[in-house]
């Protein structure tokens, strides 16, 4: 179960979109992805892996215990219904099986992925995003590329994402076009209006 549930407020929908970039974007789950999934105790934003099942049971943050989960598909899907409909440009499908077998395809090939998520409007029980990552791509001579993409999301009365419509056009854009290098924090980049 998520923290938020529709309906949404500014504050909140900002939040889950910040919480999906975050879950999306490590090798670690950080403490804001619980927005999305569901908080565990004793996390803070300073934190930035997830407890391990023992130190959930803890009450006292100087005994966490860490858990890294690797870019772990049967982990995100968590934040999805079990019949969750999704639409990733021209793919369509459904369901958590479906979804794991996406998402392990796509971080195969999508090597050294960076993504940025914005919120872009929100009403009620939905959110939309606009979105761009940056890849090298395993399929094509390991060359760098970003894509520039929307998203809209439907969530249940729980809080879990129940439709994920996503729209993305990819470019070249090379090395020297890399906005999300090692050690940059995406949400600090400046990003003209060109490509907003």
């Amino acid at each position: 179960m998520s923290q938020h549930k529709p309906p949404f407020t500014l504050e909140t929908a900002q939040e889950k979109v910040k919480a999906a970039q975050a879950a999306w974007n490590t090798q670690f789950v950080p403490p804001l992805f619980y927005t999305f999934l569901g908080p565990p105790p004793l996390l803070t934003k300073n934190q930035n892996r997830c407890p391990s099942p023992q130190a959930l049971q803890l009450t006292s943050p100087p005994f966490l215990h860490f858990l890294p989960l690797d870019r772990n598909p049967d982990f995100i899907k968590n934040g999805y219904t079990v019949d969750c409909i999704w639409r990733n440009r021209d793919q369509f499908f459904s369901g958590h099986p479906a979804i794991v077998a996406f998402l392990t395809a796509k971080w195969a090939r999508e090597r050294n992925y960076r993504l940025r998520k914005e919120l872009f409007a929100f009403r009620e029980n939905k959110i939309a995003v606009q979105f761009w990552y940056e890849y090298q791509d395993g399929h094509d001579e390991m060359k760098w590329k970003r894509c520039y993409g929307l998203e809209d999301w439907t969530f249940d009365q729980q809080g879990k994402m129940r439709k994920r419509m996503m729209s993305g056009n990819d470019v070249v854009i090379g090395e020297e076009g890399r906005w999300f290098r090692d050690g940059v924090d995406v949400d600090e980049v400046e990003i003209g209006e060109i490509h907003w």
